[in-house]
């Protein structure tokens, strides 16, 4: 057990000479002083505190506004890390996973006092007025609800005080991660509050944002609250409490910390790329601002390094060390924050708004790309920031557990790996190749990239079995913590993953989803927004990932009916989709026409619409027959396992069950009587051709 952190109180009762929420309250007036200090530096250096020419509100926007919005920041990066912590590195029950809890609760009721302030104040500034001026009630209810910017602060506001809810109710470690969840989500929408919201390059922009806000917050938060639950590590607890070992809990962080760092500097890079447009734009004030947060980057960086290299090890015996460069760390991450929040308001070298772009190039976000061609269809790139992640991790993270398997002398199958590859480049064309760059510019090719999607991708990955090699080679947890198996086999055995993978629920979702998408608003605005086209991506593939796991699937976790069941479920499901293809084909009601006579007007509207009915009709069958045939070597083998299980059981027990059986008719023809006589000779030589059939012979059913 290791010793306790100096400022704490011994179990004899020894005072303690600082409190532990003295130290912490201390650290974080430090914390938000370094924040504003760095913020109002920034500012006054890159004009971001002038007086504006047109519509100026006052001096209580110029300061007020990024102060409460690095308030607004730190608190939702405290309420991050505390459930984040509790969540995958504390164990629960305990005195530390109590407080972390609870710091995360109230930061978030800080963060949603703090984000209404922002709305407020933002809109004062967008309008360039103050609330007790005319007209100024109905220009904010305006703002908050028909403007993007107002709607992403109201959100926000709300989703913060959802999270204040939350956590105040949160005594299990599913509360815990659904507080996690909730913190992250809530997030999200401040990813299209800033410059990212204009972009140009709108899609990288907002992905990056959004990975840069979850990283950071993490990382901070994280480090906050780990320095808070210090003080109750190695302690003796109540009766049913958990002790909790800070070398194990520093180790687990210094995994996530790298992680975030990781995506932080990625997403950083990105976006400043965005922004700036040239190196030459390092010169102006925006960049100055850029550099300087790249460098306190790179400080965070080697802080990490000198944590996991010298502090960790020593952890158990020399605490006041790992303290000093945690706190140091914390103050330069909380500097960092406020340089993100000068950033945003400060102009940039690349305009938000580009008044040579076309109206298509403007609802795309992206430049137009050119006509199609089979060529292009192959070789045309649109990135997609959020699925590259995605399919990179996936594909990394299952080479390196099958490398595990195999240092430790375990084998996998080399089919399962090759699905999977295949399955993770297949994912990364379809969201970041042709697919994606002309999904959104026709019908027909968004139907084509939609049937990818959901009837290619899914089987592929379904057939790599991701939760049995997860299973085999994550390490399991023993203090009561959960980490990433734990939480795994949480989902994969949980009520929810049981209603949404019975067959007939996974059904209706992969087919029906079809008609309430298509034939409602939600494909529009899937179209013209990014939040919804990525829900879009997740739905289809997972709704197809579902009904792939069904059918032929492998892994634990979803109910699989008989065989023939399987091929009925498949045939009329398909059944379904064929004729939403045909209705498709000979419809003339137009889907979404503002949206693709923008992007092209000579176009011919219907024509593609009915070619797009084509591809679904068509394109499906092919994975159609691909899952038939799958379900049938499933059958057959299945046949061929209760076989051998036959085979080896009468190898066991010298052929008892034939026994047994030919026993259960004697007994039939001796109820039986003189009826049965003459059915007598027949079961005695049907027992005599059973004792001289070979092994592998088929034989009868046990039965009562």
């Amino acid at each position: 057990m290791s010793a306790p952190l100096r400022g704490t109180r011994e179990r004899s009762g020894t005072p303690a000479t600082t409190s532990p929420l003295t130290a912490g309250a201390a650290t974080a007036v430090a914390s938000l002083c370094a924040a504003l200090a760095v913020l109002l530096l920034a500012l006054a250096s890159s004009g971001g505190l002038d007086r504006s020419v047109l519509g100026d509100p006052g001096a209580l926007v110029r300061y007020g506004l990024p102060i409460a919005r690095t308030v607004h920041d730190l608190a939702a990066a405290l309420t991050v890390g505390g459930f984040v912590v509790a969540a995958v590195v504390l164990p629960h029950p305990s005195p530390a996973w109590t407080r972390a809890v609870r710091v995360g609760a109230v930061a978030a009721g800080l963060w949603a006092v703090a984000a209404l302030f922002v709305l407020v104040l933002t809109a004062m500034d967008v309008i360039g007025a103050a609330p007790g001026a005319a007209g100024f009630g109905a220009q904010f209810a305006q703002f908050a609800q028909q403007i993007d910017l107002g709607r992403a602060l109201l959100v926000t506001t709300v989703l913060a005080a959802v999270v204040a809810t939350i956590g105040a109710a949160v005594t299990s470690a599913g509360g815990a991660a659904a507080g996690a969840v909730a913190s992250v989500v809530a997030l999200l929408p401040l990813s299209l509050s800033g410059h990212a919201s204009g972009s140009a390059s709108h899609e990288t922009a907002v992905s990056s944002l959004a990975m840069h806000l979850v990283g950071v917050s993490v990382w901070v938060g994280g480090l906050a609250v780990l320095l808070l639950v210090v003080p109750l590590t190695g302690r003796a607890t109540a009766k049913g409490e958990r002790s909790v070992d800070l070398v194990t809990v520093a180790g687990r962080y210094s995994l996530i910390a790298l992680w975030a760092f990781a995506a932080v500097a990625l997403s950083g890079v990105l976006n400043a790329a965005v922004r700036l447009g040239s190196f030459s734009a390092l010169s102006s004030s925006y960049g100055v601002l850029v550099v300087l947060k790249v460098v306190a980057l790179v400080a965070l960086g080697a802080f990490g390094v000198w944590h996991r290299r010298r502090t960790l090890p020593v952890l158990a015996t020399s605490r006041r060390a790992f303290a000093r460069i945690a706190v140091a760390e914390l103050l330069l991450m909380s500097a960092a924050m406020g340089l993100g929040v000068a950033l945003s308001r400060s102009p940039t070298p690349v305009p938000d708004d580009d008044p040579t772009a076309s109206a298509a190039e403007n609802l795309l976000g992206e430049a137009v790309p050119p006509p199609l061609t089979v060529g292009r269809w192959f070789t045309q790139l649109s990135p997609d920031l959020l699925w590259i992640c995605i399919a990179g991790l996936c594909l990394v993270l299952y080479l390196l557990g099958v490398a595990r398997l195999h240092r430790r002398g375990d084998g996998w199958p080399v089919g399962r790996t090759i699905w999977w590859v295949l399955g993770c480049l297949s994912l990364f064309f379809v969201t970041s190749g042709g697919a994606a760059a002309y999904g959104r510019v026709s019908f027909s090719t968004h139907m084509l990239q939609h049937m990818l999607l959901a009837m290619v991708v899914p089987p592929m990955l379904v057939l790599g079995a991701p939760v049995t090699l997860a299973m085999r080679t994550l390490k399991r947890r023993h203090d009561g913590s959960r980490g990433a198996r734990e939480w795994l086999l949480t989902v994969v055995h949980s009520r929810y993953l049981a209603v949404l993978g019975h067959p007939v629920v996974a059904a209706v979702l992969f087919g029906g989803s079809l008609i309430v998408f298509y034939y409602s608003p939600l494909f529009e605005l899937a179209l013209r927004t990014h939040v919804g086209h990525e829900l879009m991506m997740f739905h289809f593939l997972g709704t197809g990932f579902l009904f792939a796991s069904v059918l032929i699937g492998v892994d634990p976790g979803a109910h699989r009916p008989a065989y023939p069941m399987r091929l009925i479920l498949l045939l009329a499901t398909m059944a379904f989709h064929a004729f939403f293809g045909v209705a498709l084909m000979q419809g003339t009601d137009l889907l979404a026409p503002d949206w693709f006579s923008a992007i092209d007007p000579t176009a011919n509207l219907l024509a593609d619409q009915q070619r797009g009915g084509d591809f679904a009709w068509g394109i499906g069958e092919f994975p159609t027959l691909v899952l038939v045939l799958g379900v049938a070597i499933g059958w057959s083998r299945s046949d061929t396992r209760e076989n051998r299980r036959a085979d080896r059981a009468a190898e066991r027990d010298g052929g008892r069950e034939l026994q047994d059986y030919n026993a259960m008719l004697e007994r039939l023809a001796q109820h039986d009587g003189p009826r049965g006589a003459g059915q007598q000779a027949g079961r005695q030589a049907g027992q005599q051709v059973g004792r001289e059939a070979p092994q592998d012979a088929p034989r009868p059913p046990a039965q009562g």
